[in-house]
Parts: structure tokens; C-alpha cells; sequence
């Protein structure tokens, strides 16, 4: 698998890291000590991918690869590309696929978000994933630790992510994105430029909660009317720390969370 770029990563600094069990030590992951780390959203995002053997896929801010990672594993013969503008990210996520196995189907490349379309490709893709940072208001977020602010600020904005998932994928690509409940309106008004057919699935801390995550699946070129799916529940009860069988089960990587 090849891009018509491959960033030099060479002047990265290397963060400290730890590796440790991913997915209920299915997969191994090593990941920065401090900062941002993969958890359960990525989980989730990975769970939802439902991508077809052979099929050509891209996630955008793939960080050290988990999602990535996660997807190649479980949905086989998936080509696999990452898009991630911190270097030290891009090493951690290239030792990831190899610690793995899985660099034959997982590739990596440095690019901002906003350039990501005119430097791989527009339309080459055949499904995209993305995490967006879930504030794009410094105004919103008091204080982040700076190795954490790249994962949670959206410098370019919102748009600039639903634009790129949008270019990347070709005619009746799928889109899947996980974001604040809250931010779900300004998500679908993104996507809605070039996709539809939207699922929706909110996913609540306990039943009894709002939903604070929504996982949104959008067809480029849609035109189906939006479904909204039965909530994924995280918790038995407020306060509870176990997790539902089912989170349990995604979280352990032996569950896919479908769209039907």
C-alpha cells in the first residue's frame, strides 16, 4: 500500500512510553506515559467499523494507531491508512502495526487535517473513520495539559474534519465518526454537505443519563432516510464502575457494535 507522501519522522521526539494490553490483551499498545491515551472511544469507533474485506480505509488523527490497530485485526484483507500530524505519534503508531503484525495492512503518514485530501487523494477511499477533537473553542476547554491539547482542540475546526471525511471517500464511501452528543447538530451539518443515509447511535453513561457520545455512520452521496438506533448503555446505574455486558464485551474486543 502506497501514498504519495511519506512524512520524515526522523526529528520526532520520542515521548516516554509505556506498552501494555489493548482490547482485553488481544492486541499489544504502546502509548505515551503522560498525555492523551487510548480508551473507550476508540474503542467504540474501531467496533463500529464495519469495512469489507479488500476495502481501502482511512482514519484521520489516528494517533498511535489503537483504532486502526483494531480494525485490522478483526476485519481482514482491510487496507489500512492513518493520518496523523504529530510525529511522535506517527513512530508510536508505526511500531504499533509492526509490534502487531499488522504493517503489511496498516500504513501511516504524517499531513494536517486540512491538507489531507489534496496530499492522498480525493475519492480514493472506500470507508473513513475519525475521532475529531471535541472542542474547537480554546474559550471551551480551561487549562489542558499541553501534551493533551492536540487530541482535544480542534484548531481548524469541526469542518475541516467533516470536509476531509467527505473528499476522501468515494461515491457511496462510508463515514464513521464518533464526538460530543452535544456537537451531534454541527456533525451531520458537516457531513450533510456531501453524505446522508446517517445512523445514529447515542451512547449514554447509564440509562438514566443523557447521552454524552454519539457514533454517526453517513454514505457519501445518501439520500436514506436518517435512523436513529437503540442507545449503547455504558453503565448498569449511575455511579456504577463495571461495565454492561455488552461495553464489556466491545471492550474486551469480542463484540462489533452493528448499524442495524
Amino acid at each position: 500500500m502506497t501514498t504519495p507522501h511519506q512524512a520524515d519522522v526522523s526529528d520526532a521526539s520520542t515521548p516516554e512510553t509505556s506498552e501494555s494490553g489493548w482490547l482485553g490483551g488481544r492486541l499489544r499498545l504502546k502509548q505515551p506515559r503522560k498525555g492523551y491515551r487510548a480508551g473507550l472511544d476508540a474503542a467504540l469507533l474501531a467496533a463500529a467499523c464495519d469495512a469489507s474485506p479488500g476495502a481501502r480505509l482511512v482514519e484521520l488523527g489516528c494517533g498511535v494507531g489503537a483504532v486502526l490497530i483494531a480494525v485490522a485485526s478483526r476485519r481482514e484483507g482491510v487496507m489500512c491508512l492513518g493520518v496523523e500530524r504529530d510525529p511522535s505519534a506517527v513512530v508510536l503508531a508505526r511500531d504499533n502495526a509492526q509490534i502487531n503484525g499488522l504493517s503489511d495492512r496498516i500504513e501511516i503518514v504524517q499531513a494536517n487535517i486540512a491538507e489531507a485530501p489534496a496530499g492522498l487523494g480525493q475519492g480514493r477511499f472506500d470507508a473513513a473513520l475519525a475521532n475529531p477533537p471535541y472542542f474547537d473553542d480554546p474559550t471551551a476547554l480551561r487549562g489542558p495539559a499541553a501534551a493533551k491539547r492536540g487530541a482535544w482542540m480542534a484548531e481548524d475546526g469541526l469542518d475541516a474534519w467533516t470536509d476531509a471525511l467527505t473528499r476522501l471517500v468515494r461515491d457511496r464511501g462510508v463515514i464513521t465518526v464518533i464526538h460530543r452528543a452535544d456537537r451531534l447538530a454541527d456533525l451531520l451539518a458537516g457531513l450533510g454537505r456531501r453524505a446522508g443515509s446517517f445512523a445514529i447511535r447515542p451512547i449514554h453513561p447509564h440509562a438514566e443519563a443523557p447521552a454524552k457520545r454519539v457514533l454517526v455512520q453517513a454514505v457519501k452521496g445518501g439520500r436514506a432516510p436518517l435512523v436513529l438506533l437503540p442507545p449503547l448503555i455504558l453503565h448498569p446505574g449511575a455511579g456504577a464502575a463495571k461495565h454492561t455486558p455488552q461495553t464489556d464485551a466491545i471492550l474486551r474486543g469480542e463484540a462489533a457494535l452493528g448499524w442495524a
